[in-house]
């Protein structure tokens, strides 16, 4: 698989925002009382999240590093702006569905993650496919989570009337958006373990400090994956090499010690 089919694919599935990092809370249980507003949320910041990954990339090396988190800010409330005014202009039912979460998507955690940790530190092209593919996994879990409540709360599916159905109301209100996603992710993290697929991340912590880190579901955390490249299993080899060379000394002492 080439670096673009990994960017998409690390969206989509092994670092889904929705369902794996967990990222984007806010408007994941808010707006997701159907499905049209769960896939139009999703779209909104997928293109910001592409346009923005775009314009961070190409001026990576031009922005100072001291103010490189305000420079973000400006230039992704710029297109939140833009995708504001069209879903007004052109899908106005939308636009007032979604309310002020539109504009929240300026200091959404995924965007701004995705602008620090790859955006600013790769080209054009490989940035551009990491927005669109973690926008579609966002976009795909919030449809999803929209899908169910609509369906087991109203009775509908994207809009349209299921006859005979008589609906349960609780999973159109806030507690139902918690459950539904609690559902969602034990059935998904079951199907992995069945599978005998485990959730690692293809950025996993390394040497360089948190700041610089790719890793966004990381939150800080150190995780021996592999043993031999990430900061945990190089530590574990040193401290086993020293352990070794302690062992090694202490009886060499103990032999010129008969001697």
């Amino acid at each position: 698989m080439n670096k673009f089919g990994e960017r998409l694919k690390n969206g989509i599935i092994t670092e889904n925002p929705t369902f794996v990092q967990i990222l984007g809370m806010c408007p994941t249980l808010a707006v997701t009382t159907s499905a049209i507003n769960g896939l139009g949320m999703g779209l909104s910041t997928t293109v910001i999240l592409i346009m923005s990954n775009l314009m961070i990339a190409m001026l990576r090396k031009v922005i100072p590093n001291r103010i490189r988190i305000p420079a973000y800010i400006v230039i992704i409330a710029s297109f939140v702006t833009i995708v504001d005014f069209l879903l007004q202009a052109y899908l106005p039912e939308l636009s007032e569905s979604l309310g002020g979460y539109i504009k929240l998507i300026v200091v959404n955690c995924i965007i701004l993650g995705r602008a620090e940790a790859y955006a600013s530190k790769n080209p054009v092209a490989a940035s551009a496919f990491d927005g669109l593919g973690m926008g579609l996994g966002f976009t795909i879990g919030l449809t999803a989570i929209g899908m169910v409540r609509e369906l087991i709360g109203a009775g509908t599916f994207f809009g349209m009337t299921i006859p005979g159905y008589q609906p349960i109301g609780i999973f159109v209100l806030s507690p139902g958006a918690f459950l539904v996603m609690a559902f969602l992710i034990a059935f998904l993290n079951s199907r992995r373990r069945k599978s005998g697929k485990a959730a690692v991340s293809d950025t996993i912590c390394r040497t360089e400090d948190c700041m610089h880190c790719s890793n966004t579901s990381c939150g800080g955390r150190f995780y021996d994956f592999d043993g031999e490249t990430d900061m945990v299993g190089r530590l574990a080899e040193k401290q086993k090499q020293e352990k070794d060379t302690k062992s090694g000394q202490s009886q060499d002492g103990e032999v010129k010690q008969h001697e």
